[in-house]
């Protein structure tokens, strides 16, 4: 029997062994994943973020469009009416120089 107990013996060893080494693969296995799921947390958090950020930064440049269109839109009826006005005032100019030049050659009543 003290063979048969000496393989008993070893046996178990062997077995609580296994058990001990599946139990410390569990542990790292559970360690592993308690890690990534920190980090997936953490990663998580940082998209939330960063979308609102994007989300304030995106109305931000929808404002700012805008009023540059609307700065855009105003120069280019200034510059327009700009151009007329001085459109309006080398015509004017060409009419005083054709009135005053008629002034000029006509002749002089006599007094």
């Amino acid at each position: 029997m003290t063979q048969q107990a000496a393989v008993l013996q070893t046996c178990n060893n062997e077995l609580v062994k296994c058990i001990e080494d599946l139990c410390n693969k569990r542990d790292a296995l559970q360690r592993d994943i308690t890690t990534e799921e920190e980090e997936k947390s953490k990663l998580q958090n940082d998209i939330r973020t960063l979308s609102e950020r994007l989300a304030r930064i995106n109305e931000s440049l929808a404002k700012k469009i805008t009023a540059r269109n609307e700065y855009d839109k105003t120069i280019s009826e200034t510059e327009n009416a700009y151009m007329k006005i001085l459109e309006s005032s080398q015509n004017l100019l060409q009419v005083l120089k054709r009135e005053s030049s008629s002034i000029k050659s006509s002749p002089k009543p006599d007094l």
